[in-house]
C-alpha cells in the first residue's frame, strides 16, 4: 500500500490530513497517512505553551505564540472554505479573534474529520533520506516518551513543519553587555512583564508591530522600534516611536544611526525566522528566505529535484489557512494520480515564471493580489470548495487602510464572510481595553 509521511500537525500538516480525509469521505481509496508531530498536541504554533528555550525533553521549544495575541488580520481572509467560523461557533463572531479562539477553530475542523488517529504525538522526525534503488523515503522518527527510534519506508513525504520557530538573531555591538532583558520574539510570552518599562523593539515587520502594540497596551512606559530599511509609518501613540537602525549599546543606552540615543530596560528582537530542516539532507532541503515564492518548488509545493517530496506553507504569508488547504488538496491529487506532473524542464519554467513576477512586486497590495492569484490557480485544479478569492483580496485592501487610519484600533472593525455572506459583529470591548484574551471573555458578544 502507498504510504505518505506528513511532518508536522500544525495548520499546514492538518490541511494535508483533512485533504486525504475529504477524499476518503467520498469513498475514494486513499494511501496510508502517518503524521509525525513533535509536540504533545496538534495546532502547531497556535498550541500555546509557557515554556521557552528547551522543552521537557531538552529540545528547542517550537512555540512562538504569546498570551494576549489577537489575529492581526481579518479572520474572513483565512476562513476554511469547507468549515466556517459560523459552523464552528454556531453564530457569527467578531473579525479579530484571540489565539485561543483561533486554535479552537483549527482543531474543531480536524476533530470533526476524525484524523487524530493518523498522528503520532511527541514523535519528531530525525532524518529523511531517499533510497534511489527502492524509490522510497526512509523516515527515522523518535518516540520521545519511550526514547525509541524507528525507521520506516514511505512513498511520499509532505514537509509541513512551518518556518516561524527557529529565530534569526542579529548581533549589535554591546548587546552582550546590555544591562537589561534581551530576548527574541520567539521567547516572548507575556506583555505584562514589560509594564512600566522602556522597551526597544528591533524590526519593522508584523511581529515588531504586534509585540510593540501588545507592550503598549499592557502598560509599557515607552516603546521604541528600530528599523533597517524604512519605518512602518503608522500613527503611533505619543509614547511609541520609530528610529533608524540601532548601531551600538553602552550599558542600558542605545545609540542610533541618526545620532540619537535612549535608555532601555529590555530589548526584543523581532528579526524574523529561518527555514530550518535539520532532518533533511542537502539534496532534499529547501533553502530560502521568507518570501512569497521560494525557488525550486513547482506550484509552490513540489520539490523540483524529487517530485515525491512536497512542502506546504513555506511561503511568506498574507493568505494562511485557506492557502495551506489549496496546497494540501493539490499535493493530495498528485499523490493520488489525479494531477499529472509535467517534465522537469516544464516544472522549472513554471516556477521561474512566478519567481520573475514576485521580484517585480513593489508593495503589500501587489503582494496580496499575487498570492491570491496563486491560491486561485491551485483550487481551480482540485475539488477544494471554490470561494471568492478576489473578495478576500479586497478585504485585505480594506484591512490595510484600516491599519493606516488607526493602528491601535483597526481590530475594532468587522468584515463580511466570503463563505457565508454574513457580516461580523463588533466586539463588545475596544481592542485596547480588552485585557482578557480568553475564549470565554471574547465570545460574550452583545
Amino acid at each position: 500500500m502507498t504510504r505518505v509521511a506528513v511532518i508536522g500537525a500544525g495548520p499546514s500538516g492538518l490541511a494535508a490530513l483533512r485533504a486525504f480525509q475529504s477524499a476518503a469521505k467520498k469513498k475514494d481509496k486513499i494511501p496510508e497517512v502517518v503524521c509525525f508531530e513533535k509536540q504533545d498536541d496538534w495546532g502547531g504554533l497556535w498550541k500555546y505553551t509557557w515554556r521557552t528555550g528547551l522543552d521537557e525533553y531538552g529540545e528547542p521549544v517550537h512555540c512562538s505564540m504569546y498570551r494576549y495575541l489577537w489575529s492581526n488580520g481579518p479572520k474572513e481572509c483565512l476562513e476554511f472554505a469547507d468549515y466556517t467560523f459560523e459552523e464552528h461557533f454556531g453564530k457569527p463572531i467578531p473579525s479579530y479573534p484571540p489565539r485561543e479562539v483561533l486554535w479552537d477553530y483549527i482543531v474543531g475542523r480536524v476533530k470533526k474529520a476524525g484524523v487524530r488517529k493518523w498522528i503520532r504525538f511527541n514523535t519528531p522526525v530525525r532524518m529523511v533520506t531517499w533510497d534511489k534503488k527502492k524509490k522510497k523515503f526512509l523516515v527515522t522518527s523518535h518516540d520521545r516518551p519511550k526514547d525509541m527510534m524507528k525507521t520506516e519506508e514511505f512513498d511520499y513525504v509532505i514537509c509541513a513543519n512551518g518556518h516561524f520557530s527557529t529565530p534569526n538573531t542579529p548581533f549589535f555591538l554591546g548587546l552582550d553587555k546590555f544591562n537589561g532583558r534581551v530576548l527574541h520574539a520567539h521567547d516572548f510570552r507575556d506583555a505584562l512583564e514589560f509594564k512600566g518599562k522602556d522597551i526597544l523593539i528591533v524590526g519593522r515587520s508584523y511581529s515588531a508591530e504586534d509585540i510593540g502594540s501588545q507592550c503598549w497596551k499592557y502598560g509599557a512606559k515607552s516603546v521604541t522600534t528600530t528599523y533597517r530599511s524604512k519605518p512602518m509609518g503608522f500613527k503611533w501613540p505619543s509614547n511609541f516611536e520609530e528610529r533608524p537602525l540601532l548601531e551600538r549599546l553602552e550599558g542600558k543606552t542605545g545609540y542610533f544611526k541618526d545620532g540619537s540615543k535612549k535608555d532601555f530596560d529590555a530589548i526584543i528582537l523581532c528579526t524574523g525566522y529561518q527555514h530550518y530542516f535539520p532532518f533533511l539532507p542537502e539534496d532534499l532541503r529547501l533553502k530560502t528566505a521568507n518570501r512569497l515564492w521560494p525557488e525550486n518548488l513547482y506550484k509552490g509545493v513540489v520539490w523540483q529535484d524529487n517530485p515525491r517530496l512536497f512542502y506546504i506553507g513555506m511561503q511568506d504569508q498574507f493568505y494562511t489557512f485557506n492557502m495551506f488547504d489549496a496546497q494540501a488538496w493539490y499535493v493530495r491529487d498528485i499523490i493520488m494520480g489525479r494531477i499529472k506532473l509535467p517534465k522537469a524542464d516544464n516544472m522549472k519554467k513554471d516556477w521561474k515564471k512566478w519567481l520573475r513576477r514576485e521580484k517585480k512586486l513593489e508593495n503589500a497590495e501587489q503582494m496580496i493580489w499575487f498570492q491570491g492569484d496563486y491560491v486561485k490557480e491551485l483550487i481551480s485544479a482540485t475539488d477544494y470548495p471554490k470561494f471568492d478569492v478576489e473578495g478576500v483580496n479586497k478585504t485585505f485592501m480594506v484591512w490595510e487602510h484600516h491599519k493606516i487610519d488607526d493602528i491601535m484600533g483597526f481590530r475594532n472593525n468587522g468584515y463580511r464572510s466570503l463563505m457565508t455572506g454574513n457580516m461580523a459583529p463588533k466586539h463588545h470591548t475596544p481592542w485596547k481595553d480588552a485585557l482578557d484574551d480568553s475564549m470565554e471573555a471574547y465570545l460574550q458578544i452583545k
